[in-house]
């Protein structure tokens, strides 16, 4: 075949493809190739999972931890013991979201069980609860070193999990302890001391800032304003507090 045979045939090979995309509804421009306006071959949709800035519809606590796993996703993760997912009641009307874990979360791996999660314990008692019927979470699910604040990528490595969380257990109210989870979860920059007692909402649902349990070690005399606010969570939820014995 000479040259000239050689083009006629590319021509016509050519011109043939050209017809078919025509047909079929497939454009040559630019170098790319549009997809065909026909309708798309069905695929196996994939498990969705938790990571990124918004919550997984449909996914149970269980699942949201195995997509978690050995979780690597931000710097926090080097120094880290164990990561503390959640704990409590995985249909609790009230759920309570701090920071991030300290050494003693980071040895047992689960939230809130030292000084300050003992006094947690103490004042979910005094609301009329006990620790299992509420579920217990925080922004960041590996202890941040010296327990200084999360940062802002360690936070947007994690929120979409909390997200996840809220949306497994679907609780009626949530408490907000401390600024850094105030401030995450109501996406502002209202200090702790204008946001506690007032009533926010995060996709749904009524949220009461207050102060984190460790500041209260600290500045004992704050406690009142925390339990004005819980006992505002009570009312809210339709209950009366216990009576003292």
């Amino acid at each position: 075949m000479n040259v000239n045979e050689e083009l006629h045939d590319i021509v016509r090979q050519l011109k043939t493809e050209l017809e078919w995309a025509a047909r079929t509804g497939m454009l040559i421009e630019d170098r790319r190739i549009e997809s065909p306006a026909v309708a798309p071959v069905p695929s196996v949709p994939k498990r969705e999972t938790a990571s990124g800035s918004h919550s997984k519809q449909g996914m149970s606590l269980a699942e949201i931890r195995e997509d978690l796993g050995d979780c690597t996703r931000c710097k926090l993760h080097q120094g880290r013991k164990n990561i503390v997912f959640g704990v409590g009641n995985q249909n609790a009307e009230l759920m309570f979201i701090g920071e991030g874990p300290g050494a003693d979360e980071d040895r047992s791996g689960e939230p809130f069980v030292g000084p300050a999660g003992q006094l947690l314990t103490k004042i979910i008692g005094a609301m009329g609860f006990k620790r299992e019927d509420v579920y217990i979470a925080n922004i960041v699910k590996c202890r941040p070193p010296k327990n200084r604040d999360p940062e802002r990528d360690e936070i947007d490595a994690c929120i979409g999990f909390l997200r996840a969380q809220i949306a497994a257990v679907q609780p009626k109210l949530i408490v907000c302890l401390g600024r850094p989870a105030s401030q995450t979860l109501l996406e502002t920059t209202t200090s702790s001391s204008r946001l506690r007692g007032q009533w926010k909402n995060f996709e749904g649902v009524d949220v009461m800032p207050t102060f984190h349990p460790s500041y209260l070690l600290r500045s004992p005399e704050n406690k009142r304003f925390v339990w004005e606010d819980m006992q505002a969570v009570v009312k809210k939820l339709g209950r009366n507090l216990p009576k003292r014995s």
